[in-house]
Order: C-alpha cells, then sequence, then structure tokens
C-alpha cells in the first residue's frame, strides 16, 4: 500500500474509547477486561494519520486497583454499540500505580503496515 492509502484508511476509522485488558482480548476484544477500582473504558483522540499510522492526540488517564496487571489495550469506536477496532500487547508500564492510576501516552498509535 502507498502512505496515502495507509492514511486515508486509518483517516476513516473513527477511533475514540480505549480500554484496558489483564490479558488478551482476543479477536472480538472482549476478554479480560480490567474491572474494579473505579476502572472504566475512556475516551481517547486520535490526530490525523501521517505516514501510516495515527496516534493519540493526547495521554488517556484511567483509575483502576493499585497496582493491577495491565498487559494489553484496546481500541474502539463507541457508537452505539462498541466497535472493535483494535488491540495491542502493553510495553513499558504494566501496571496500575500504588494510587490507582494508569496513563495510555501519546506514543500509542494504530499503524498499518505492509506484510512481510
Amino acid at each position: 500500500w502507498s502512505e496515502a492509502a495507509k492514511n486515508a484508511a486509518l483517516d476513516a476509522l473513527t477511533p475514540d474509547l480505549i480500554k484496558l485488558h489483564s490479558g488478551d482480548p482476543g479477536a472480538a476484544g472482549t476478554a479480560n477486561e480490567i474491572s474494579g477500582g473505579g476502572y472504566t473504558p475512556q475516551a481517547a483522540t486520535f490526530s490525523a494519520a501521517s505516514g501510516g499510522s495515527r496516534a493519540l492526540a493526547s495521554a488517556v488517564n484511567f483509575t483502576g486497583t493499585a497496582l493491577q496487571a495491565v498487559t494489553h489495550i484496546s481500541i474502539w469506536k463507541n457508537d452505539t454499540v462498541d466497535v472493535f477496532l483494535a488491540r495491542n500487547a502493553v510495553t513499558g508500564d504494566a501496571a496500575f500505580n500504588a494510587a490507582g492510576e494508569y496513563t495510555v501516552t501519546t506514543s500509542t498509535a494504530l499503524t498499518l503496515s505492509d506484510p512481510a
């Protein structure tokens, strides 16, 4: 795919919700979602696609159970019914802190890459 085609495809998506998971969310994105400690999925805004990637426009903050493991995130379109778009394993900080806070940073992005 050309970079322009990748950008157009990514911009056609309307991701606006992030969920956290304590294990692989699976093909439907619904497995192992975090619960407890006041956790709720959070609204997210993504910047326009560039270079075949579409990054979070600003960090997304969550509240949950202190020190609870976070292994994956899932990205959704929040509509009358949530529509699953993507999942990815977490790298770096992989747990809520001692105060029960967790942040998904702007280094998070949807990316289209060419098959190997």
